[in-house]
C-alpha cells in the first residue's frame, strides 16, 4: 500500500515561447522544461512550459507550509514574473499534486493554502490546480 505524498509546483505555460527566457528573466533554475511549443507551428500550436518543484513528500504533509515555502522562493521575482506573463502570454498556476491512500486506516493530508500564498497568487494572476490521485 503506497502512503500518501504530496508534491506542489509553480509552472507559467503558454503557446510559442522559450522557457530559457523564463530562467534568465526570473533568474531561479527550475525543476522541468518543456520547449515543445516553441518550435510549433501556427497550424498545430503546442504549449510550452517552466516549473518550479518541490521534492515528493511523503511525512509532514502540510501542504499550506510546503505551498508557502515554494512562494518565498518565486516571491522576489514577482515584478519579473508579471513581465513575463505580460510579453509572452502566459498562464501562471500553482498545483498540488496529492496521492491520497484508499487504505481507511491511513491519514490523508487537508489541503489549505495560506493568506500570503493567494494574495501572491492573486498579483500575478494565477491560479490553482489540485490534481488527486487514489491508490
Amino acid at each position: 500500500m503506497t502512503s500518501p505524498s504530496v508534491r506542489v509546483y509553480f509552472a507559467l505555460s503558454g503557446y510559442n515561447f522559450d522557457p530559457d527566457i523564463v530562467t534568465r528573466a526570473l533568474e531561479i533554475e527550475p525543476t522541468a522544461t518543456d520547449a515543445t511549443g516553441m518550435h510549433a507551428s501556427i497550424e498545430k500550436p503546442a504549449i510550452s512550459s517552466w516549473e518550479l518543484s518541490t521534492e515528493t513528500f511523503t511525512d509532514d504533509l502540510d501542504i499550506y507550509e510546503i505551498t508557502n515555502e515554494l512562494i518565498k522562493k518565486i516571491e522576489p521575482a514577482k515584478e519579473n514574473i508579471l513581465k513575463i506573463i505580460e510579453s509572452h502570454n502566459l498562464s501562471p498556476r500553482v498545483c498540488a499534486v496529492v496521492t491520497l491512500s484508499s487504505d481507511k486506516d491511513e491519514t490523508n493530508p487537508d489541503l489549505a493554502f495560506g493568506a500570503r500564498t493567494i494574495r501572491f497568487l492573486s498579483e500575478i494572476g494565477a491560479f490553482i490546480d489540485v490534481q488527486y490521485k487514489i491508490v
